[in-house]
């Protein structure tokens, strides 16, 4: 018998804004983004995407312009282009878009940086608990110096310490949505009470960065903790996805330059205790389809022709943290010894999959960067697009895609016409939910019963599970922790 294919999930990657990786193409007469401020738009689009059985619609989100190019502090560039730029809270909106639709989940990234945990926590619960359990965490650090000067700061701060702040977070998090409510601390509850106060604790965390008392103020969501993405590239980043994350969103160019970083994740999964095969991995893509190759790709060129090439270039300046306005419009990036080597190398790989002359100058990486991004772009028939995945799932390691648009919603109805059909006659896409009406984690996972992390993942160390007086993590080896001897202090004190 030849082995299972894998089944690929999908996700349409979007933002809440006018242009989410296509500045400019708000003036493409079929592209509906101006009304991202519209919840009947955003309802409208998940009910397309659930009836084709997407996994999940994937929200991207930032806390400050892309004022870097032609800066400093400059949106210039932005603003006209709609570059990200103006941009809601997708949050918000989760809540309408589930009550519209049944199956499908819903990833929102949110920052460890600028708000406090016991503030997310609630925030994520409430959501989880309105969706039925399809809600997801995009946990991010973030990259913008425009969104630390508007939250009181000089600058960032320093990057891997952004990731030590941010494991500490999470163990907040997770005392607060595993360990502060005992499993049965409704169900259990005397007659007469709404909840048990002996299931309901305060989880007295004090670290080097955050005292939260507790307890959480949110009974506990279908998933209590929401199903956890993390995009971080960088070897914290990694560190830090291994250690946290159950799926994880990576970009690069080509499938073998990804996989080195799919397997250093996997390795280090396993090193943590960690069953690496549970970890979902997804790449970043834009697809492009039609009935053949040529109409793909006159219809890629036909949208890049409303692109805006400031627009690009201020989101390649707040990507990388450089102002490409300060060179020339004709020099060469990949030979320019004034260029910065992150620039330098971000070009190099670029030009491996361009073809043979291309002059990387700034036209040229507008050009590049016009749709799409800094993700790679598969362009062609449903045949061709389908190989492509199915070669990128295989030498890459990945399962599955983060699929981003040119213009909203006609990229993704393109793919639920052309591409979806093609993956289910290969028997890599599934023709329904696993679990219907089941949990955004259910779904992800594929097993019915799955709506908790799983118990390798290190947040599970936290569980108050049923008929316990403590979560363990509270009790030391010897009897009960400092934390558990605070508890028994506080329910003296009738705190609790």
């Amino acid at each position: 018998m030849s082995p299972a294919k894998k089944q690929l999930i999908l996700n349409a990657f979007a933002m809440q804004s006018p242009g989410h990786l296509n500045p400019g193409l708000f003036k493409y007469p079929k592209d509906t983004g101006s009304s991202y401020n519209n919840i009947k738009h955003w309802q409208a689009v998940a009910q397309k995407l659930e009836a084709a059985k997407f996994h999940a619609i994937f929200f991207a989100d930032v806390l400050g312009g892309y004022d870097v190019y032609k800066g400093p502090a400059n949106l210039e560039p932005t603003i006209p282009a709609a570059a990200q730029f103006p941009i809601n809270d997708p949050l918000y909106s989760i809540p309408a878009m589930a009550a519209a639709t049944e199956s499908i989940g819903f990833g929102v990234t949110a920052s460890t940086t600028y708000e406090q945990p016991y503030a997310m926590a609630r925030k994520f619960s409430t959501v989880d608990q309105l969706s039925n359990g399809r809600v997801a965490w995009n946990i991010v650090t973030s990259y913008l110096d425009s969104a630390a000067r508007n939250f009181g700061l000089d600058t960032q701060v320093e990057h891997d310490e952004r990731y030590r702040i941010a494991h500490e977070y999470l163990d907040v998090t997770y005392k607060l949505w595993e360990g502060s409510w005992r499993d049965d601390a409704v169900t259990a509850a005397p007659k007469g009470s709404y909840a048990d106060p002996q299931g309901v604790r305060q989880i007295n965390h004090k670290g080097k960065y955050f005292e939260v008392p507790g307890p959480h103020i949110c009974e506990p969501s279908p998933q209590r903790t929401p199903f956890l993405f993390q995009a971080g590239t960088s070897s914290a980043g990694r560190k830090f996805a291994a250690t946290h994350a159950e799926a994880i969103f990576l970009n690069g160019h080509t499938p073998e330059l990804v996989r080195p970083s799919v397997d250093s994740i996997r390795a280090q999964a396993q090193e943590f205790g960690r069953d690496p095969s549970s970890i979902k991995i997804v790449a970043g893509l834009l697809v492009i389809v039609a009935e053949t190759d040529e109409k793909a790709r006159e219809k890629y060129e036909l949208l890049a022709s409303y692109g805006d090439r400031e627009g690009a270039l201020a989101l390649f300046g707040g990507w990388s943290g450089y102002d490409l306005g300060k060179y020339g419009d004709d020099e060469d990036f990949r030979f320019l010894d004034t260029a910065p080597p992150a620039v330098r190398s971000m070009v190099n790989h670029w030009a491996e999959s361009s073809p043979q002359g291309t002059k990387w100058n700034k036209k040229t990486i507008a050009e590049h960067l016009i749709l799409g991004g800094n993700g790679a772009k598969l362009i062609g028939s449903p045949t061709t697009v389908a190989d492509e995945l199915e070669r990128w799932a295989n030498v890459a390691d990945v399962d599955g895609f983060n699929l981003s648009y040119a213009s909203l919603p006609e990229t993704f109805e393109d793919i639920i016409e052309h591409l979806i059909p093609e993956l289910r006659r290969r028997g890599i896409f599934w023709d329904d939910y696993a679990v219907p009406g089941g949990t955004l984690r259910e779904n992800y996972l594929g097993v019915k019963g799955a709506s908790r992390l799983s118990e390798t993942h290190p947040g599970a160390k936290f569980f108050w599970r049923a008929g316990e007086d403590l979560p363990q993590y509270a009790k030391a080896s010897n009897g009960h922790s400092k934390e558990a001897e605070n508890q028994e202090s506080c329910k003296r004190q009738r705190i609790i």
